[in-house]
């Protein structure tokens, strides 16, 4: 797969729908206004504001690796990867939530679109399997 096609994804821009929402719930939820720098975080808001953002957008990073990728081993290990990194969003979800943030709807949507990658992440990952490389 060429990296022009990759827009061609569902699943990779399912995972930039998810990048963009998480940097966005990340920053409103976020004590440090300048989370986008690199100084230290001093709180566990902030922790996991910058965790989620981070880990939104190695999902990204992995499918994007995953498609370009003609190893398996190596396509194996960023599914693994992304797997990991959907269950750690959605426990960051439940720790925001069980630190007194008020605005639920914002967490539920995070939540929902986790849910519409993971079902475009499931079918594209058959796919994979179905392949003799």
């Amino acid at each position: 797969m060429e990296k022009s096609s990759l827009n061609s994804l569902v699943v990779y821009r399912n995972s930039l729908a998810l990048r963009d929402l998480s940097e966005a719930v990340a920053s409103y939820f976020s004590y440090n206004k300048e989370i986008l720098s690199l100084r230290k975080i001093d709180n566990f808001r902030d922790d996991i504001s910058q965790s989620l953002k981070n880990d939104a957008l190695l999902i990204t990073k992995e499918v994007e690796q995953a498609a370009l990728s003609n190893s398996y081993s190596v396509r194996m290990r960023s599914l693994s990867y992304i797997n990991i990194m959907t269950r750690n969003i959605l426990a960051y979800c439940n720790g925001l939530e069980r630190d007194g943030v008020k605005e639920k709807e914002y967490l539920n949507l995070l939540r929902k679109e986790i849910k519409i990658f993971r079902v475009s992440f499931k079918k594209w990952r058959k796919s994979f399997h179905n392949r003799n490389d």
